[in-house]
């Protein structure tokens, strides 16, 4: 299926390329900005444990189930990659539909609120439902995360509703995930809405 095969995406803010070995030491940065392992609602690996995240990650898309990548922001002195701020994946793929997950996802700190996550989810949606041809795009967040679901239903997502005692944290505390989703006929609101967005910020 081509559309798992790994690409690039380079929007206004984040260049999205494919996650690589070589990229460990700027993903341990960026997870040190803010020590985002330390907050509990999230799934962002400690420095010691990035590797390993990362061999997962490339092992899930070698057997066709994930689409993994590296966040990096666009460098404004030569408009190419610049540093590396966080990840972000397809995910739970389903090429028979298609349909696909955007998740596994966090930013540094310091770029949060900035336009790198309205920029980066533009782009994983455009190419899911503008050239894989994805009739719904899926996310999915823990319930308790409030940030994350409020981001989420910016973007112009729906609830489809909430899945209880469905996974385990890291601390083995069951959880309760909140589906939303994003349909074909509603997408080009939701890039009108994104693209506005962004625009605002030049």
């Amino acid at each position: 299926m081509t559309f798992l095969e790994p690409l690039t995406l380079t929007g206004r803010h984040v260049i999205l390329e494919p996650l690589a070995g070589e990229h460990h030491d700027g993903l341990v940065a960026a997870a040190a900005d803010g020590e985002l392992w330390k907050l509990w609602y999230t799934s962002v690996p400690a420095p010691d444990e990035m590797a390993a995240e990362i061999q997962r990650r490339l092992a899930l898309q070698d057997e066709g189930s994930m689409l993994p990548f590296t966040t990096r922001l666009i460098d404004p002195a030569t408009g190419g990659p610049g540093r590396i701020i966080g990840m972000t994946t397809y995910m739970n793929i389903d090429a028979g539909t298609p349909r696909v997950e955007i998740g596994s996802t966090w930013n540094a700190a310091s770029v949060q609120g900035t336009g790198t996550n309205p920029d980066s989810k533009l782009l994983l949606l455009r190419h899911a439902f503008e050239t894989i041809g994805c009739p719904a795009v899926e996310f999915r967040t823990h319930w308790l995360n409030h940030q994350s679901r409020e981001a989420i239903a910016r973007l112009g997502a729906k609830q489809d509703g909430v899945l209880r005692n469905h996974s385990r944290t890291r601390d083995g505390i069951l959880r309760d995930t909140v589906v939303f989703s994003i349909l074909e006929h509603e997408w080009p609101m939701v890039r009108a809405g994104l693209e506005h967005r962004l625009a605002r910020r030049g």
